[in-house]
């Protein structure tokens, strides 16, 4: 069963989250489900501002009492705004990847050390280094 009225309220764990950096989708999350997403690496440059897509990755952050459940998911950011479930390609896989890895470190800061919480992957998540 789920407990989301223990601890914090979901809008001081907003306000703590948005802090992590750019990342979050506030619009899009509710209480006990956070949505983040990074555009680590331009495909290409050349494309007006507004037409560009990217390598990149997302994240939904499930609360379920005192654990949150982390699914990473690495893909394409496309023109429309949507994200596409693609194989990053070779050549910018390791920026995605350090974004990746640079971000859960943060987070965890957040909801282990200054809420006690714990993080666990779900089991569709791709790999963080911690």
């Amino acid at each position: 069963m789920t407990d989301i009225a223990a601890g914090p309220t979901h809008f001081r764990l907003l306000s703590a989250l948005r802090a992590v950096g750019p990342y979050l989708r506030e619009s899009d999350c509710q209480p006990g489900l956070y949505l983040f997403d990074c555009l680590s690496v331009c495909v290409d440059e050349t494309k007006s501002p507004e037409l560009r897509e990217f390598w990149g990755w997302w994240l939904k952050l499930e609360r379920v009492e005192q654990n949150f459940v982390a699914n990473y998911s690495y893909g394409k950011y496309d023109e429309k705004g949507q994200w596409l479930d693609l194989s990053v390609p070779n050549n910018a896989q390791p920026e995605v990847e350090r974004t990746l890895d640079a971000f859960h470190k943060k987070i965890e800061a957040v909801l282990v050390t200054q809420y006690g919480f714990t993080i666990s992957s779900h089991q569709d998540s791709v790999a963080t280094e911690s």
